[in-house]
């Protein structure tokens, strides 16, 4: 039980973060035409930046993001075989994982992530201030 409900855990983790990735750049988007300040915060943009950089670079390696094999070894010592055994599982594999060959995210992480650094040149965060001691 532990083991399928720490799968589970991951599975809303790894829905979360590209859930981050997709609709920060939406709102950095939508924000930039509404002039919103917030969405120029340097930490929001860096982070953003950041996460949509490690997806391009583990597509290009073929690597398989850390999240995923860690949810499916964890499904494999909870004596799972697919997504489909709980609610949360079911639901958010369909969101996630889709049936393509390996190009056709790589090409598409790669677009999305060039969208992401355009955005950053175009749309610049706020520099960070420093710290007056």
């Amino acid at each position: 039980m532990f083991y399928r409900i720490a799968a589970d855990a991951i599975l809303v983790t790894h829905t979360l973060f590209v859930a981050f990735v997709v609709f920060g750049q939406i709102l950095v988007l939508i924000g930039a035409t509404r002039h919103w300040r917030w969405i120029r915060n340097f930490w929001f943009r860096i982070t953003h930046l950041v996460a949509i950089a490690v997806v391009v670079l583990q597509s290009w390696l073929n690597r398989i993001c850390p999240l995923t094999t860690w949810e499916m070894e964890l499904r494999a010592r909870a004596g799972q075989t697919t997504y489909s055994d709980t609610f949360v599982s079911h639901w958010l594999q369909d969101i996630l994982f889709y049936e393509a060959p390996a190009w056709v995210f790589v090409v598409s992480y790669t677009l999305f992530g060039t969208l992401v650094v355009a955005s950053w040149l175009l749309i610049p965060p706020t520099p960070r201030r420093k710290r007056v001691t």
